[in-house]
């Protein structure tokens, strides 16, 4: 049984930084690809970045250039560090295993203005 622990979040500056973890118990972050997702109330979850098995990763459009996904074989974790936020990336932030598994509590990032 996959379980996931997102940490990281809180309340930030426009323009400040993040760096959100999350801890993957069940599954090896090294073998599987892994994502981040957000969501916002009364929207659908939508998808953030992703990192493959390999390592090469991906981005959203709307987070590329500002967000980087990464991990830490050793600590099992997966990693977004979130730079220049803005007011609309204020969202309850989750990781999960691609393909998507249980979901975890996530974590609230809130982008003042």
């Amino acid at each position: 049984q996959v379980q996931l622990v997102e940490s990281g979040g809180g309340l930030v500056q426009t323009g400040g930084s993040l760096r959100l973890s999350c801890a993957v118990s069940g599954s090896l972050v090294s073998s599987n690809a892994m994502g981040w997702y957000r969501q916002t109330p009364g929207k659908q979850r939508e998808w953030v970045a992703r990192i493959g098995a390999s390592g090469i990763s991906n981005h959203a459009d709307a987070v590329k250039g500002r967000f980087t996904i990464s991990r830490d074989n050793a600590k099992n974790t997966v990693y977004l560090q979130m730079n220049s936020l803005k007011a609309e990336d204020t969202a309850v932030y989750y990781c999960n295993t691609i393909p998507l598994g249980p979901w975890g509590a996530g974590t609230q990032v809130t982008v003042s203005s």
